[in-house]
């Protein structure tokens, strides 16, 4: 399971780390601590803060700076639905969901995983997912 710093977080959020500490700390986000002793908050419950803060007011956290390069979109993945062979992969972008059907091999070598960070990148109907 993938973890994130205060800061990475606050990257994919778009907020301060400041605020990620004061979210955390008023038990909206969910966060430990590593061996070190530095909080980090696993990517599944960054992944679920992410939906649920999209879904409260209607407006998504961006992931990252706005780009027009090859319509890439930087996010989380939210969700995963894998079978034998397809799987449904959600990503939350900004105030984008994105979804795209990929092979199950495609999942397992990229190591795709609810709260994994990914880059999709739309070319017509076609959307590409990559491990960021």
């Amino acid at each position: 399971m993938p973890m994130y710093s205060i800061g990475q977080a606050a990257r994919l959020l778009r907020v301060s780390p400041e605020t990620v500490r004061r979210w955390a700390d008023a038990g909206r986000l969910p966060m430990g601590r590593d061996g070190a002793g530095n909080r980090v908050i696993d990517g599944a419950g960054l992944a679920r803060f992410v939906r649920e803060r999209a879904a409260e007011d209607g407006r998504a956290v961006a992931a990252g700076p706005p780009t027009s390069v090859r319509n890439a979109f930087t996010g989380i993945v939210t969700a995963l639905a894998v079978d034998e062979v397809v799987a449904r992969v959600e990503v939350q972008a900004g105030p984008h969901r994105i979804v795209s059907l990929v092979t199950r091999e495609a999942v397992d070598e990229l190591g795709l995983a609810v709260g994994v960070t990914v880059v999709a990148r739309v070319k017509s109907t076609n959307v590409h997912v990559e491990r960021s």
